[in-house]
């Protein structure tokens, strides 16, 4: 089931050693090189001619001492390529370092030797610049990776409350072990899941879950790390705690999404090794062509060879993809969803049908009002307080969503008096000097109270499966006021927006069919499996699958896994359930269908700007390698190394640019 943790090795091979220490570093020598490079751009006697001054003065030896501090910073690509050399996986740091290498001895040489007057220091320079620069977006892009777990981490209060005989002590989060017993004051965070022993309060889950209601909790519940306990304290005695509790698997989740890279970024590391052998015979044709084919100076052809491998150096390659993952991962974050995989991503753009588990998906999950009917002369105001003032001693479910309803509505309730309970049936009291009933049906025909009236409506709302109870004065019924799990505001929008990017919509529930009938149709669902059983779950949407269709799976989890799995792409909603979080192929921090659809359009924009960036880096090099090995010499045309060089680093910097474009895109429809 855990599928996404077996990575090749292989692939993560060109960052080893990327910490975030390393991206500063990396910055670090850009620096230092650029300013080195200053000295050797206006050495240049093209360059200074651009700028419209005289070529400064500098001695050779001068020059060379300068390139050569240049060149020790490119050391740490020759450590990359050797990792290649004995993986066996020829890519981008072999090519770059024989380039470098290859231009930086031909121009030792051309200092010491008077036959040669060819430099390539100011080239090989600006090569190793460029890609110590890339090296640090490379870096920085692990780095905001690890930058989504910080945030996680910081969900996590620093100190925690340990009892020990009864007595307090300060400790920090990482001493906690299994079984410890932790005091929880109210306003303060939870240090680590836990049950809890004693004390009650409202839990505020909404960082970890996305339930925006606290829960009442008290003992024998269960609670988890990074929450927040709003107002009693509780004595909480701990049994996950560091990387097993919730933050912890969620931070395993991102850091192993880190090591997962796009097909396209496979692409990217197979094209890479091609160009780098594409290069190096294409120098060494060059260099035999021109020498003795077509009678050049051995100087000649060797400068042409160079330019060709300093050209070729795919850098923009390297970055192409990379660049997108980086920011499609804090973006992702941003937007409330953990892609745990990113080589889901082209598979999540293709989506032709969405898949909600529909309670506490596209509902609630927990019962509330959803329709106030009043009679006779009252109003809906009315009947809520009416009946709400009734409400406010009982304990009962219904009783509890009725008076949070008309709180919620701002509407004032008043005290009663003759309070009475009647079992299995409902309740009874005096409100303003009048004697009222709220309850099942049953009492109100026990009590003789005329329901014709109202009969047509309650039929309508019980057949949409809503419980209904009815207010009345003892002879006439005043109002119905149903209850079912309420549909989530955002599922109309998610729905309707899924529905314009051309995907079908189905809802998977154990819920009875009239239910799931009354939800389907108010949300516009395409279809609807309705009484399905946990177990069963999985098979609808292989039927899905079986017609061709790319499915993705919504569930929150606890029954899900299966169905999950076996969807080509399973969302879990809510990280807080272990099961899901393990099963899903990405985690919606909130329980929002909306960010359903951002998930779709994430997917799609950053597809496309691997493929744009991927275009753009291989098309470079197919013009610049030939042109470097001088096929255009006949017109005249050389591509001088500088110019090269140039054009190399500025290809790396579109391919940059394209890709951080992305952080200004809007996700929320």
């Amino acid at each position: 089931m855990n599928h996404s943790h077996h990575h090749n090795h292989h692939e993560h091979h060109q960052s080893h050693g990327m910490s975030h220490g390393s991206a500063k570093e990396y910055l670090k020598r850009f620096w230092i090189v650029t300013f080195l490079l200053i000295p050797l751009v206006l050495v240049h006697p093209k360059i200074s001619e651009l700028l419209g001054i005289s070529a400064l003065e500098i001695s050779k030896w001068v020059q060379f001492a300068i390139a050569t501090i240049i060149f020790g910073f490119a050391l740490v690509f020759f450590q990359h390529a050797l990792h290649e050399i004995k993986a066996r996986q020829y890519g981008m740091m072999t090519l770059v370092s024989i380039a470098v290498g290859a231009g930086y001895l031909f121009s030792v040489a051309s200092t010491f030797l008077s036959t040669i007057d060819v430099e390539f220091y100011l080239e090989i320079s600006t090569l190793i610049w460029v890609l110590l620069f890339g090296h640090y977006l490379e870096a920085k892009s692990s780095a905001s990776a690890g930058n989504a777990l910080q945030e996680v981490a910081k969900l996590l209060p620093k100190k925690a409350h340990l009892l020990k005989d009864g007595e307090e002590h300060d400790v920090e989060i990482s001493t906690l072990k299994e079984g410890d017993i932790v005091l929880v004051k109210p306003g303060e965070k939870i240090p680590a899941d836990g049950i809890i022993l004693e004390g009650s309060a409202h839990i505020d889950e909404s960082l970890i879950s996305g339930e925006s209601k606290p829960i009442q909790k008290s003992s024998n519940d269960e609670v988890v790390a990074g929450s927040i306990c709003t107002d009693g304290s509780l004595k909480v005695r701990l049994n996950r705690v560091g990387e097993n509790s919730t933050v912890g698997q969620i931070q395993k989740l991102i850091s192993s999404a880190q090591q997962t890279k796009p097909r396209s970024q496979k692409i990217a590391n197979r094209a890479s090794a091609v160009l780098t052998f594409v290069a190096g015979i294409t120098a060494l044709l060059t260099l035999l062509v021109w020498t003795l084919v077509i009678g050049e100076s051995f100087v000649f052809a060797i400068t042409l060879a160079i330019t060709v491998l300093v050209i070729a150096c795919p850098h923009a390659l390297g970055l192409a993809i990379p660049t997108v993952t980086t920011i499609t991962t804090s973006l992702a974050v941003k937007n409330g969803l953990f892609i745990k995989n990113l080589s889901k991503i082209e598979v999540i753009k293709k989506a032709s049908y969405v898949v909600f588990d529909k309670t506490g998906t596209l509902t609630e999950g927990k019962f509330g009002v959803t329709d106030v009917v009043p009679f006779v002369s009252y109003t809906e105001e009315q009947v809520l307080s009416i009946a709400g003032s009734l409400e406010q001693e009982s304990s009962h479910i219904i009783g509890i969503s009725i008076v949070n309803h008309a709180k919620n509505n701002n509407i004032p309730l008043s005290n009663i008096s003759n309070f009475k309970n009647v079992a299995g049936k409902g309740i009874e009291a005096k409100y303003d000097g009048v004697q009222y009933i709220v309850g099942n049906k049953r009492f109100t025909t026990d009590e003789k109270v005329d329901l014709k009236e109202s009969e047509n409506v309650f039929k309508k709302l019980t057949a949409e499966g809503k419980t209904t109870v009815i207010l009345s004065d003892k002879k006439t019924v005043i109002g119905l006021i149903a209850l079912a799990d309420k549909i989530k505001e955002e599922s109309y929008k998610a729905i309707e927006d899924l529905h314009k990017m051309d995907i079908k919509v189905a809802m998977l529930t154990g819920d009875n069919i009239q239910v799931a009938e009354s939800v389907a149709s108010e949300l516009g669902i395409d279809t609807y499996y309705a009484e399905v059983l946990p177990e069963d779950k999985y098979k609808h949407i292989k039927n899905l699958q079986y017609e061709g269709n790319i499915v993705l799976m919504v569930g929150d989890g606890v029954n899900d896994a299966p169905a999950l799995t076996q969807a080509n792409i399973g969302i879990a909603i809510g990280a807080g359930t272990d099961v899901a979080v393990e099963s899903g192929d990405v985690v919606l921090t909130n329980s929002n269908p909306l960010n359903v659809v951002s998930l779709v359009k994430l997917s799609k924009v950053v597809y496309r700007k691997m493929i744009q960036n991927l275009v753009w880096a291989l098309g470079y090099n197919i013009i610049a390698i030939p042109a470097g090995a001088g096929v255009f010499a006949f017109c005249g045309f050389f591509l001088r190394p500088e110019i090269g060089a140039l054009v190399m680093s500025l290809s790396t910097v579109i391919v940059v640019i394209n890709a951080m474009t992305l952080k200004k895109v809007n996700l929320a429809s």
